[in-house]
C-alpha cells in the first residue's frame, strides 16, 4: 500500500467517525428532548395528585361561581389560601405549556376541566385583587391557560365517551 492509498482510507475513516459522531450526537439530542418531556410530563401530573391541591379544590369546589373577594374573605384564611394555591399552581402550569416545556394537549386532559372551572369561581376574585393589589399582571398565566384550556377543551366528548372502546390490548 502506497502513502496516498493510506492517506485515503486516513481521510475515509476519519469522514466516517466525524459523521457517526453527528448522527450519534443527534440520536443522544432527541433522547434528551423526549426524556425531558417525559420528566414534566410526570411534574405535571405529580402536581395534579398531591394532597394540598386537593384540599384546596376542595373547599373551592363548593363556592359559587365567580366569588367575590368579600365572600372569599368571609369563607375565612383557608378559602383564601386555597384560591392563591390554585392561582399558583395554574400560573406555573400556563407559563410551562406557553413556554412549550408542558404538553398542551396532555395538560388539557389532565386538567383542562378543572382548570376552566376553577377561572370560573376565581376570576372575579383576581380582577378584584389585581385591582386592590395594583398589579395587572397577578395570575395572569392561570387566566391565559383557563382561556385556551376553554378553547380546546369543548372540541371533545369527554375521555369516558371519546375512549369508551378503548382496550390495552389494541393500538
Amino acid at each position: 500500500m502506497d502513502l496516498h492509498a493510506a492517506v485515503d482510507i486516513a481521510q475515509l475513516a476519519g469522514t466516517v467517525t466525524l459523521i457517526g459522531g453527528a448522527v450519534f450526537g443527534l440520536v443522544q439530542f432527541f433522547e434528551y428532548k423526549k426524556q425531558r418531556a417525559d420528566a414534566v410530563a410526570a411534574e405535571v401530573m405529580h402536581t395534579f395528585i398531591g394532597a394540598e391541591l386537593a384540599r384546596a379544590l376542595t373547599i373551592l369546589r363548593g363556592l359559587p361561581d365567580a366569588v367575590s373577594a368579600e365572600r372569599l374573605r368571609d369563607e375565612g384564611f383557608e378559602a383564601e389560601y386555597a384560591a392563591v394555591l390554585v392561582c399558583t399552581t395554574f400560573e406555573t402550569l400556563g407559563v410551562l405549556v406557553y413556554k412549550r416545556i408542558a404538553p398542551f394537549p396532555l395538560v388539557v386532559e389532565l386538567a383542562g376541566g378543572i382548570i376552566v372551572v376553577m377561572w370560573r369561581k376565581l376570576g372575579p376574585w383576581l380582577q378584584q385583587i389585581r385591582a386592590e393589589q395594583s398589579q395587572p399582571s397577578w395570575a395572569e398565566w392561570f387566566e391565559w391557560l383557563a382561556q385556551q384550556c376553554a378553547k380546546h377543551k369543548d372540541e371533545d366528548a369527554p375521555a369516558y365517551i371519546k375512549h369508551a372502546g378503548w382496550s390495552p390490548w389494541k393500538r
